[in-house]
């Protein structure tokens, strides 16, 4: 069994001693120490890059109460992430984030285990006295980069570079290809599933894969700049994933869909250090700043901008939703009946693919 690569302790003041039990936490003088078990490396500059930025943010604004830990290269699912989160809280670390879906099982095991630790997995649904989750909405982010795709691809037809057939990653699809359908009824979404979140060779390969196959705009729901930087050298449209992208293609990536996770860090350490934290499952949103839409490349068209910002804007202020029905499967059979918006029970579980979706490989 093979251990992270690397860890990096940034440290900064007071804190906490021991958690007793919760509810009811008892503190003494000694710092938070907050513990990141991260999928990749910061450098995918995508989403461990994201989290990463999000553990810098709470470090910084919470200064001398906390000492953070990341562990880089944990890995997506497997013994290993078990070993490192036992790890992280017999090291003394009372609050521990696990960043991605595949650590939610092994969340639970060791939350159990350590009932004095508080622990948060990200995107998942399970918890526990000292559990909890978090997620974002990434979907909405799509629904404005579906909207910029259907006014601007000649083919209607674009590529979907997808990691895992999770409700997340199907949601991504759907809110997408939605908001293209929108603009044009005949779009069609070509997607892949790679089996991995960060695989730049991979991923790489897969838009050129697509691009071959005549799709001539990429998105993806992977982690590493290699799909812009390919699409930048071969002048086709793309969208930056989980963090600005947009120095890996200037020309061609017209927007990125951001994960702001420092404000959920920040606010989730405070609580541990003013005992009032409780298992919850948030999910943020466009208009609590959780997701960021980054300025749109000059070489979006004005009207495409304005646009996007409708759809952006609306899911803001609560006016849109792009799950709102009617809404067909790929059978023609309805799933979302007209006017209805689903709760999001519907939306966390969603495995249905909507008209037009193509999945291939």
């Amino acid at each position: 069994m093979t251990m992270p690569t690397r860890r990096t302790i940034l440290k900064g003041g007071l804190a906490l001693a021991a958690l007793p039990a919760l509810p009811g936490l008892a503190f003494g003088q000694e710092k938070l120490k907050v513990g990141f078990a991260y999928l990749a490396v910061p450098g995918d500059y995508g989403w461990t890059y994201a989290h990463d930025v999000g553990a810098n943010d709470l470090a910084a604004a919470l200064g001398d109460k906390v000492e953070v830990t990341k562990v880089e290269n944990v890995g997506e699912a497997g013994p290993n992430v078990e070993r490192v989160l036992r790890e992280l809280a017999q090291q003394g670390h009372k609050l521990i984030f696990a960043t991605t879906f595949g650590h939610m099982e092994a969340c639970v095991k060791v939350s159990a285990e350590f009932p004095d630790v508080i622990f948060e997995h990200c995107t998942g649904y399970m918890t526990g006295p000292n559990l909890g989750t978090y997620n974002a909405r990434f979907y909405e982010g799509r629904a404005v980069i579906g909207t910029i795709a259907g006014h601007m691809s000649k083919k209607g037809v674009a590529g979907y570079i997808a990691s895992f057939p999770i409700p997340e990653v199907v949601m991504g699809m759907n809110a997408f290809l939605i908001a293209a359908r929108k603009v044009n009824p005949n779009f069609v979404l070509k997607a892949a599933y790679l089996s991995t979140w960060f695989d730049p060779a991979k991923e790489g390969a897969q838009a050129q894969a697509f691009i071959d196959q005549g799709c001539d705009f990429i998105t993806q729901h992977t982690d590493s700049p290699a799909p812009v930087e390919l699409c930048e050298r071969l002048g086709i449209p793309c969208f930056g994933q989980a963090s600005d992208m947009s120095a890996f293609g200037p020309e061609q990536c017209l927007t990125s869909i951001v994960d702001n996770w420092g404000p959920h860090y920040i606010k989730t350490a405070q609580a541990v250090l003013d005992g009032t934290w409780k298992p919850g499952q948030p999910w943020e949103s466009l208009a609590d700043g959780g997701v960021i839409i980054t300025p749109y490349n000059k070489n979006v068209p004005a009207e495409v901008a304005a646009a996007a910002d409708v759809v952006k804007n609306g899911q803001i202020d609560g006016s849109f939703h792009i799950f709102t029905g009617p809404l067909k499967d790929r059978d023609g059979a309805e799933f979302v009946a007209a006017g209805v918006t689903p709760d999001d029970g519907f939306l966390l579980g969603m495995q249905t693919y909507v008209e037009g979706v193509e999945v291939i490989g």
